[in-house]
């Protein structure tokens, strides 16, 4: 894999959602590098992060969701090139942004002097407060009150009014003392912080101290900020300058002004704090958030050329999402029927997106659409052009829905369990297809199910998910004939087909963990029969067990007991291919 090219690398990637009053963690710390025309499978139970990991980087997580930490840079060189005229409207700019960066550098000499001071500010905000500690106490006393008196109001809601008059005035009741409860939890945390600041207030030798402490590093703050920029640092400038406009350049009018604002704080703070200028992530960490950075690349004296630093993580903007979603990276969901139009004919459906992704005639689109429809197998496609979806089989929807997503030729094709509601006839058939065609278009196929048996028939790598996190990765001969983690274990013995007449079917006993919860140790600990102290306490580190194969289990440490493997999933090569009907693998 070291010689592929990476189309996607996320890093330490965290997702939650905000889901009644409390804090979802679903993606814990993910990191990994997809690569071009490779198929990647991810695979884990119903829960364990599989579509909002991928939902994420195809630009589609639901509202309450929201990316906390980590990046996630899509490599793609045809948006990556950033091009502006470079007129006279472009210098003047350039010119004024350059004059603010000039003032901000003054401030980086004391840029050591400003830390001091934000950490003797933080202590006194310390002192003048409840501790850390206790206000987390708190606010989670809070949350859980609040959660309880939304599931009571919500279980009240779903009641008759006619029929459950009781039931109605006890959940009444429960939540008017939820509410007391609530007020009085809030009164008396209010007047705990109040009593703190008091109690800061009256120490007058604090005070002084802080007083005295404060004025002596903002003498020596100011002196240090006074002196001129050298020209090293004024030749840096110009080149932030025109990464700043090749930034902007990307937007309207009035996000440019928007987003120019914005940087220019980013700017001012980041010079204030005195990041290292060297390292690339700090300096893409100042875009964070507000817009993609373009890196500053080469000129003529006509045009800035410049390279977009495309993180997934931090796009805010619809029209960003616009040139990646379906372009970029397109989605074939789980039922078709969720994803076709049914009072809209098939060919339309088709058309409509090469029309608007592709700036084509009607007549040209039509052309396209009954090619991809030859293409994904629909016979005598000419005929069928004018059908709506009703009329169509399920295999036959899917297929559509598959060259929907193939119509503006995306890098990263996302199948989300594309074949589950199909019968396995014509599972197969789709599975096939879409290998065949990903040697046409050159795409990236990246492949969620549960059903590992699938994946020895589509994937050339495979990634174990496990309560948000990438538990096990490798290729498919690692992950199916050497896997290291005890989950892995346990999805590959539960596969139906390895089960023998007149025996009882293998199941994982437990279930996974609550994400509500802050996790301690292993995720799978509870529910893992090799289960060791250690799991209990510590997390995992990723072990490497050759160049391709990583697993997170404490049974890979050096000091950890020799466990086999169980014994059903030891011949599994030979059992997989008699049951999948595989073919040289």
């Amino acid at each position: 894999m070291d010689k592929k090219k990476v189309l996607l690398s996320v890093g330490n990637l965290e997702v939650k959602f905000r889901v009644r009053g409390r804090i979802l963690k679903a993606i814990r710390g993910i990191s990994l590098d997809i690569y071009e025309n490779e198929s990647i499978a991810i695979v884990g139970e119903s829960g364990s992060g599989k579509s909002v990991f991928t939902k994420t980087f195809a630009g589609m997580l639901d509202s309450n969701g929201f990316v906390s930490n980590g990046h996630i840079i899509f490599r793609d060189e045809e948006l990556s090139d950033t091009r502006a005229q470079l007129n006279d409207m472009a210098r003047r700019s350039i010119a004024s942004f350059k004059e603010k960066l000039d003032a901000f550098s003054k401030l980086e000499p004391g840029a050591g002097l400003y830390r001091e001071m934000l950490a003797l500010q933080a202590e006194k905000r310390e002192r003048s407060s409840i501790g850390e500690e206790e206000r987390a106490a708190q606010e989670k006393e809070l949350n859980e009150l609040r959660f309880r008196r939304t599931e009571v109001y919500n279980r009240r809601t779903a009641l008759d009014r006619t029929k459950d008059r009781a039931e109605i005035k006890r959940a009444q009741e429960e939540i008017s003392k939820l509410d007391a409860q609530i007020k009085e939890l809030e009164n008396r945390n209010k007047e705990e912080q109040r009593r703190q600041k008091e109690a800061a207030a009256r120490d007058t030798e604090y005070q002084q101290q802080y007083a005295r402490r404060e004025a002596e590093l903002k003498a020596k703050y100011d002196k240090l900020t006074q002196a001129e920029i050298s020209p090293a640092v004024s030749e840096r400038n110009e080149t932030l300058a025109k990464e700043i406009y090749l930034s902007v350049a990307r937007g309207d009018l009035i996000r440019r002004r928007r987003v120019t604002k914005k940087l220019l704080d980013a700017f001012r703070e980041a010079m204030k704090l005195g990041i290292d200028w060297k390292d690339e992530t700090q300096r893409n960490g100042i875009y964070d958030g507000i817009t993609p950075r373009v890196k500053y690349v080469s000129e003529t004296a006509t045009e800035l050329t410049g390279s977009c630093i495309l993180d997934l993580s931090s796009m805010q903007f619809p029209k960003d999402w616009a040139q990646i979603r379906g372009t970029k990276i397109a989605t074939v969901f789980q039922d078709p029927m969720t994803s076709l139009n049914p009072i809209i004919t098939i060919g339309k459906q088709i058309s409509s997106i090469i029309v608007k992704h592709q700036n084509c005639s009607e007549a040209q689109a039509r052309a396209q659409a009954l090619d991809l429809m030859e293409k994904v197998g629909i016979p005598n496609p000419a005929a069928r052009y004018d059908d709506y979806p009703f009329q169509y089989s399920g295999g036959m929807r899917q297929r559509i829905v598959i060259a929907i997503a193939l119509s503006c030729q995306p890098k990263i094709l996302i199948c989300d369990e594309p074949t589950t509601a199909l019968d396995v006839t014509m599972q197969a058939q789709i599975l096939q297809l879409i290998k065949d065609l990903q040697k046409e278009f050159n795409y990236t196929i990246v492949f969620i199910t549960h059903d590992l048996g699938v994946v020895a028939n589509i994937a050339d790598r495979v990634a174990v998910m496990y309560g948000g996190q990438i538990i096990e990765l490798g290729t498919v001969e690692d992950v199916f004939y050497d896997p290291r983690h005890p989950y892995t274990w346990a999805l590959l013995s539960s596969l139906p087909q390895l089960a023998d007449r007149n025996t009882e079917l293998y199941s994982i006993t437990g279930t996974p963990p609550s994400l509500y919860n802050e996790i301690t140790g292993d995720a799978f600990a509870p529910r893992n029969p090799y289960c060791m102290k250690i799991d209990t306490l510590l997390e995992p580190p990723m072990f490497q067990v050759n160049d391709t194969h990583f697993a997170k289990t404490w049974l890979l440490d050096p000091d950890a007991p020799k466990i086999e493997k169980p014994a059903v999933i030891c011949n599994l090569h030979e059992r997989l291919m008699q049951a999948y009907n595989i073919q040289g693998v």
